[in-house]
């Protein structure tokens, strides 16, 4: 590789990271950010896993376990501890195996980025095969391993309550994250866009400070910034190498592998979604090149499904927690779905 070819690849790299960093993508991902941040630290996560114990009935555990994801912003790593402990506390298999399928792939950051990068109809497939293929999954599995005579215990460590203006908050940061695209399907100019947002983020910190102590509001504050702290860096690194991905990468290749919308690039998809490792977010970018090169809708969408939910240390532990056997058949299980799941949004939707 020659210097001058080096140099070349580097610029577009930057050149990718620069378009990246546009202003509309700004409006959305930082927002997005105090959003993930205030549901990390402001919403009680026990309020929501109390719902996994043996005393709640099985359509509430299941639906809690599809949809909580959204409410505790929780990445492919994060989600292994909170679903090893409620396994270990009396969780049945089916409700929790959900929540580790769902949880990540429902991450506030990632659907909202999705929806921006890779397009809306790709973004609410996601989110809506997640919830809905997560309870598949979850009653297979209850199906296969969870014996009637089975004794689960109440969770009873879950209890804390939820602070009174939590919900009023979030629908704010929800009205915040939302504004600017609807002003821009409206024909609004960045400009105005801009004037009509600001007033509203005012509000919005505003009335935070009526509602929440200081105490609360600096743990906002300091969970989002880890959020940015710990996601920006890996993400601006994705972006980066995928815009090179798209100069180097033979178009061939891509199409050959995972381009159309067979069974068998599907299945491409998803075994490569499972075996890699996704830092949050950072398989929009990835997909996003591989588009460019021809990756067909029915792959990315297997891919982001299978993604966040696997990895190869995310299934070493899975195997570790709930047995080799328990783990293959949930692991094979996302696989199988997340193939035939984007085998039929490409053909729908192709």
């Amino acid at each position: 590789m020659t210097l001058d070819y080096l140099t070349y690849l580097i610029s577009v790299g930057l050149q990718s990271v620069q378009e990246y960093l546009a202003l509309h993508v700004l409006m959305c991902l930082v927002p997005a950010f105090f959003l993930a941040g205030a549901i990390a630290s402001l919403f009680s996560k026990e309020s929501v896993l109390k719902f996994f114990g043996a005393d709640a009935p099985k359509y509430v555990s299941y639906t809690v376990a599809a949809v909580s994801g959204c409410l505790l912003a929780v990445c492919s790593c994060t989600v292994l501890p909170l679903f090893a402990g409620i396994y270990k506390r009396g969780a049945g298999i089916g409700p929790a195996t959900t929540f580790l399928f769902s949880a990540p792939a429902i991450n506030i950051l990632a659907i909202v980025y999705t929806a921006k990068i890779l397009g809306y109809d790709l973004g609410a497939a996601r989110a809506f095969a997640a919830v809905l293929l997560s309870v598949l999954v979850g009653v297979i599995m209850s199906l296969a391993y969870e014996r009637k005579d089975t004794e689960r215990k109440p969770i009873k460590t879950f209890g804390e309550a939820e602070h009174k203006h939590s919900v009023q908050l979030f629908i704010l940061l929800i009205v915040v994250l939302i504004a600017p695209e609807l002003m821009s399907s409206w024909g609004w100019k960045y400009t105005f866009q801009i004037l009509a947002w600001i007033p509203l983020i005012g509000l919005t910190a505003y009335l935070s400070y009526r509602w929440f102590s200081k105490e609360e509001i600096n743990s906002w504050v300091g969970e989002t910034w880890f959020l940015i702290k710990q996601i920006t860096p890996l993400l601006l690194l994705g972006v980066f190498f995928a815009g090179i991905a798209v100069v180097v990468l033979p178009k061939e290749y891509v199409a050959a592998f995972v381009g159309g919308n067979s069974l068998a690039s599907n299945f491409i998809s998803s075994i490569a979604g499972a075996l890699m490792y996704f830092s949050t977010l950072t398989e929009v970018p990835i997909i996003k090149a591989l588009t460019l090169l021809g990756m067909g809708t029915g792959p990315s969408l297997a891919m982001l499904l299978a993604g966040p939910a696997l990895s190869l240390p995310n299934m070493i532990v899975i195997n570790r927690i709930m047995g080799v056997k328990k783990g293959m058949t949930y692991i094979c299980l996302v696989v199988l779905i997340a193939t035939f799941s984007g085998y039929v949004f490409g053909s729908m939707f192709a």
